[in-house]
């Protein structure tokens, strides 16, 4: 047995103090920071553009050469050291990760310590420490908030549409139990994978005990507000943005999840309406929005608020989301009285855009705060829904294109605006 030596330790050979040099070990620094923050703006909900514009900004202010190819299952990170020769110092990096879900608060400290790191008050070890502590497990008190968000934008958005007073109380309700659903679904990745065709086959049932043994609903339009937090528009919108903004991939990626979702919310939908037939219960349908405008303004406050909290804003900047959130929606409804829908979301997308570039550059923070939950109150998930819906419930192909072409409409709209806002003031920032 060898003796054990107490009380010293040997001094590294000097074969060992060389085998990591000092320009190499920064090097390695630089990319493990770049690369933390890629992964961090990917969960955050960054599109393409705007991650890939930011990554190659902060790696540039630190010294790399960066190309960058996001999409929204993962990334392709390619580094190099311009002080070097070509081909000695390339890195690739292949991340596999979810689809990202929006978080405002965390995507504004990650862009905060970035900046931190590059304007060099923040070392970089310290500031690839402070992105790893951002990742901590949801407690309690932000779950019963996301729960609380889930049925309050449910209630909300049915009263936007005017719906009756039943109606939304059933929506809100519903809007609670996919809330639940959403939260048992963590950690269990088969039900993860079928949570949309879950939830939607809840609301379903829901909706269907209604109208059958209470009082008579908007059936479809009730299961739709229900199901309002996962509908993908703003997926299929950003889908569209990264295709006009020549990322292909990224953006045909996103467009096929974004159908895949709503697929599986008609199917579990659907599936409820037959399971219910099936069991001889034939529920009460009827259309009726009989709510005044003081409804549909208080839902509209109500909505934005519900945002800020799905969306995890900092409690600083709820009144600027759902200042956001309020003028998008006023801007698309004033101007689709005077001059037709598309032309009213036009106008919104563009001013919310030119707003969120104008808050990047006055407040340094990223112009997400002003146009996602601006943008959020004008995508067409609601409409398209509605509308495969009802191609498979009423198995006519011509209410489905007539779907399809509003759906298009709203989404030529919608990247119109955000595109010619981003010309008429330009952003000095990415995110």
């Amino acid at each position: 047995m060898l003796p054990v030596m107490q009380g010293t330790v040997a001094p590294p050979s000097p074969v060992a103090q060389a085998a990591v040099p000092p320009a190499v070990a920064d090097y390695a620094t630089r990319v493990a920071f770049v690369v933390e923050l890629a992964e961090h703006l990917h969960r955050y909900g960054t599109t393409a553009q705007r991650l890939e514009g930011a990554l190659v900004a902060v790696a540039g202010e630190l010294g790399l050469e960066c190309e960058p190819m996001s999409n929204p299952t993962g990334m392709v990170l390619s580094f190099s050291d311009p002080r070097r020769p070509p081909g000695l110092s390339d890195i690739t990096r292949v991340i596999r990760l979810p689809p990202g879900d929006t978080d405002l608060a965390k995507l504004c400290e990650a862009d905060r310590i970035a900046e931190e790191v590059v304007a060099g008050r923040l070392g970089l070890a310290e500031g690839h420490a402070a992105l790893v502590a951002l990742e901590v497990p949801p407690g309690r008190r932000v779950n019963a908030a996301m729960v609380f968000g889930f049925g309050l934008a449910a209630a909300a958005i049915a009263g936007l549409l005017r719906l009756p007073w039943l109606d939304i109380a059933t929506a809100g309700l519903t809007g609670v139990l996919i809330g639940l659903l959403e939260l048992a679904s963590r950690g269990r990745p088969q039900m993860r994978e079928a949570g949309e065709a879950l939830a939607a086959l809840a609301a379903g049932f829901v909706a269907i005990a209604v109208a059958t043994f209470v009082a008579p609903l908007n059936l479809n339009t009730v299961i739709i507000a229900a199901l309002i937090v996962l509908v993908p528009g703003m997926s299929l919108t950003n889908a569209v943005n990264e295709l006009t903004s020549q990322h292909l991939v990224s953006g045909t990626a996103r467009f096929a999840g974004a159908m895949a979702t709503l697929l599986k919310l008609t199917v579990g939908s659907a599936l409820a309406l037959a399971l219910a037939h099936m069991a001889g219960i034939e529920p009460q349908v009827r259309a009726l929005r009989p709510q005044p405008a003081v409804v549909e303004f208080s839902a509209m406050v109500l909505a934005a608020f519900s945002f800020a909290l799905l969306f995890r804003a900092q409690a600083r900047d709820y009144p600027l989301v759902m200042m956001a959130a309020v003028c998008g929606y006023l801007v698309s409804r004033l101007g689709g009285e005077a001059w037709g829908s598309p032309v009213g979301i036009f106008l919104s997308a563009l001013l919310l855009t030119a707003g969120g570039n104008a808050y990047a550059r006055w407040a340094k923070r990223p112009g997400a705060l002003v146009r996602v939950p601006g943008i959020l109150m004008l995508v067409p998930g609601s409409a398209s829904l509605r509308g495969v819906m009802n191609l498979v419930q009423q198995q006519d192909a011509a209410l489905g294109q007539a779907a399809a072409l509003g759906v298009l409409n709203i989404l030529l709209a919608l990247v119109a605006g955000l595109l010619f806002g981003n010309l008429l003031l330009p952003t000095r920032r990415n995110l």
